[in-house]
């Protein structure tokens, strides 16, 4: 089974001072896949990358990663993976073509073939036109581009992705998150740690539930969202100011509590058996309550983050930061 896994971690434990930011991790990652490692800020998803990518040593539990001991053989981690984290690496004061020339002769690439290397990654990652500008006067976006093409100037088996979509545009999100799919489907492993529920949902093949330095739940996203159970019935009204008299009808039709959405004319509620859905949508309409629209459909993962951990995935726990 072994050879088959790109990550077998076992009882990681990461402390600082008195603050345990890793609290017994494990993680069994098969070659090839994009696993995701989803949690709110300061769960531990960072100690953790940074234990697996030899940045810092395990207080405790051991780990192997692409056959080797993260520890006792970090040197040949270290020659078979990038990270990329959650600030760009790249140099402010150099051209987009230079750092990636400069990381090509760094990384052993004669000069032509550095040269030809940083010209290929600018043209697969859109950046030609980019390419003699300075960094410093890059977009969000772009910059972090250049940042995952400056980690695969050499190609890893195994990338190390710490949210490299925070602050970024939604158009810009969707470039990385086309990038990410591009690079598993070369065979390159990839370990993604997100708090964006949506960014797992898009592109992970399986996730790990960290919260508090602890794996609460594993699996794929369907199997996931399956163990919290039922679905969710989403109203739209024609008149937003009826929402709050739709709101408690449904509540009470549905023994649940509903989500006023950010629409103000929307609405969602939990459900446990989905034939219950027709009757609720009758009182609705029986008690004169016009409707747009409605659907039932599968819980999201915010809903399973909610079920599994009690606090929604954007709390903000900070034993991970203040260590």
């Amino acid at each position: 089974m072994t050879s088959t896994l790109a990550i077998e971690a076992t009882g990681l434990v990461k402390s600082f001072g008195k603050t345990r930011a890793v609290d017994g991790v494990d993680l069994a990652v098969q070659r090839g896949a994009v696993y995701g490692v989803l949690g709110p800020n300061g769960a531990g998803k960072t100690t953790t990358i940074r234990m697996l990518a030899t940045l810092l040593r395990p207080d405790a539990g051991s780990a192997q990663v692409l056959g080797h001991d993260v520890v006792s053989e970090a040197h040949a981690v270290r020659g078979l993976v990038s990270l990329t984290g959650q600030l760009a690496s790249v140099d402010d004061d150099l051209t987009g073509r230079e750092n990636l020339i400069l990381l090509g002769r760094l990384l052993g690439y004669p000069s032509k073939q550095a040269r030809a290397r940083a010209d290929e990654l600018l043209a697969a990652f859109g950046l030609e036109e980019a390419a003699g500008r300075l960094v410093k006067n890059f977009s969000g976006g772009m910059r972090r581009r250049l940042d995952l093409a400056a980690s695969i100037v050499v190609t890893p088996q195994l990338m190390f992705l710490d949210e490299p979509t925070t602050g970024l545009d939604p158009r810009s999100r969707n470039q990385v998150w086309d990038i990410v799919r591009a690079l598993a489907g070369l065979g390159t492993t990839v370990l993604l740690c997100t708090q964006y529920l949506d960014e797992a949902d898009q592109l992970a093949d399986r996730i790990a539930v960290i919260d508090r330095g602890k794996v609460i739940a594993e699996g794929t996203p369907s199997s996931l969202k399956a163990s919290v159970g039922g679905g969710a019935l989403r109203v739209r009204l024609l008149d937003p100011l009826q929402r709050d008299e739709a709101a408690r009808l449904l509540g009470r039709a549905l023994d649940s509590e509903p989500h006023l959405e950010a629409d103000p004319a929307a609405l969602t509620v939990r459900i446990d058996d989905p034939a219950r859905a027709a009757d609720a949508v009758a009182a609705l309409s029986g008690a004169g309550l016009g409707l747009a629209g409605f659907s039932l459909a599968q819980p999201s993962l915010d809903e399973v983050f909610l079920a599994l951990t009690g606090h929604p995935a954007e709390d903000d726990d900070t034993q991970e930061e203040a260590a």
